[in-house]
């Protein structure tokens, strides 16, 4: 039965991986983050699949501050809370809110997390499932208006129901290998509405190999990241993450398709507290314009 169940799990997970290109163009043309919150690759992957909720012994708390285009007014400001945590060896939940600025408009997305993470092999072999209901608002901040207040599409706007969500992961693990396929989207994704929760992604997968070698070099994990967006050319993001001194110190690095870089420096605090700082370059075709963003991360283990 455990290995009927694997099978089965991994053709969903590999049609999760290379089916998303098709969806990519059939949805509508809803705006879409291009650059999600750095973090999410290789620190805090739990904003990327749901899946990845408890996946770690103790109870891991995260928070992200994102500024763009800095010298323009009303330039787009992010921030990001979640907190994931293992109930047992096989069952993790998570929280993960979201709030996000820009110029007049205010979005908060809030997620709540159910994972399961089932051994599948007497090598450690596991596959993760992970299900977020997804709360999504969005409104004007009126007393940013600089116009009539009174305008009725300004009031329509903000009349206009919340929506809800559903996000779906899976995950693979091996020893040093994480395969991971999500569907941000579900509702949208199958009734073909443009009221995406998740800033219009469609699909994100990703896999990543973690090498460990003696020395100062604690860790290298190179990673290679393929995501759909509504409305844009799918994107590629391949990057790597090295730690030194027993995971003292860290640099990460990765090149997006969409012709912007990423790159920040790291420090881990007894092994509990960690601290992280990254800029990201503009994408291509408006960096002449406007600069790029700078975030700062930090995550609290406990627990352990």
């Amino acid at each position: 039965m455990r290995k009927r169940l694997s099978y089965i799990s991994c053709r969903v997970l590999f049609i999760m991986l290379f089916a998303g290109k098709t969806a990519a163009q059939d949805l509508g043309n809803s705006k879409a983050l291009l650059q999600p919150s750095g973090t999410q690759y290789f620190h805090n992957q739990y904003l990327a699949n749901p899946a990845m909720a408890g996946i770690d012994t103790g109870l891991h708390l995260n928070g992200a501050y994102r500024r763009q285009w800095d010298n323009i007014e009303g330039a787009p400001v992010t921030m990001h809370f979640s907190g994931d945590m293992a109930l047992d060896k096989r069952i993790g939940i998570g929280l993960n809110v979201m709030d996000d600025e820009a110029g007049l408009l205010k979005r908060t997305r809030v997620a709540a997390t159910y994972a399961y993470h089932l051994p599948v092999g007497s090598a450690g072999q596991k596959l993760h499932f992970g299900l977020s209901f997804v709360f999504n608002s969005q409104r004007l901040n009126y007393k940013d208006v600089n116009g009539d207040i009174a305008d009725p599409s300004l009031s329509a706007f903000n009349r206009r129901d919340n929506y809800f969500e559903a996000e779906y992961g899976m995950a693979y693990t091996a020893g040093k290998w994480r395969v991971q396929a999500a569907l941000p989207n579900i509702r949208s994704l199958v009734t073909g509405d443009d009221d995406m929760a998740d800033g219009g992604g469609i699909f994100f997968s990703a896999v990543s190999y973690r090498f460990t070698p003696a020395g100062v070099v604690s860790a290298v994990e190179p990673k290679v990241c393929y995501r759909g967006v509504s409305g844009f050319k799918d994107i590629l993001d391949v990057g790597v993450h090295v730690s030194f001194l027993d995971n003292v110190a860290n640099i990460t690095a990765l090149y997006h398709s969409s012709k912007s870089f990423t790159g920040g420096v790291g420090v881990n605090i007894m092994k509990t507290v960690a601290i992280q700082a990254l800029y990201t370059t503009q994408t291509g075709g408006i960096k002449t314009y406007m600069d790029g963003g700078y975030e700062i991360g930090a995550t609290i283990h406990l627990f352990k």
